[in-house]
């Protein structure tokens, strides 16, 4: 080739390349989506805007990535108009297992719910 010849050592290098270049990438991927996998931990209404804004904030500056790491942490208690609570709590529910891949739990309406009142005639 260039009159020298590929022994062990230059293929240990290369191989040792390759596997340092990996665990870069999958790292870069693991630090990307941190915010969005914080907020779908937390139920954030927001999940898939801080997941999105996780992956793009990334590459060209640090800026926005850790704007959404702090908005994954944000406390939320947000109530649309547009819909009464648990109407809101079902929406924010089906939204975190659509993002999350997982079936919808229980409806959200029997957590807020208030308990019926005993000694009630039948």
């Amino acid at each position: 080739m260039l009159g020298f010849e590929l022994d062990f050592w230059d293929y240990a290098t290369f191989a040792t390349a390759l596997a340092a270049g990996v665990a870069v990438l999958m790292i870069f991927v693991w630090l990307a989506g941190l915010p969005g996998r914080i907020a779908l931990a937390r139920n954030h209404p927001e999940a898939e805007a801080v997941k999105l804004m996780g992956w793009a904030g990334l590459l060209p500056t640090i800026y926005p990535w850790v704007q959404a790491f702090i908005w994954a942490f944000k406390p939320t208690e947000i109530i649309d108009i547009r819909r009464f609570p648990r109407e809101e709590a079902r929406a924010i529910d089906e939204d975190i297992a659509r993002l999350s891949g997982t079936p919808a739990a229980a409806p959200a309406r029997a957590r807020t719910e208030p308990p019926p009142a005993s000694g009630a005639p039948s």
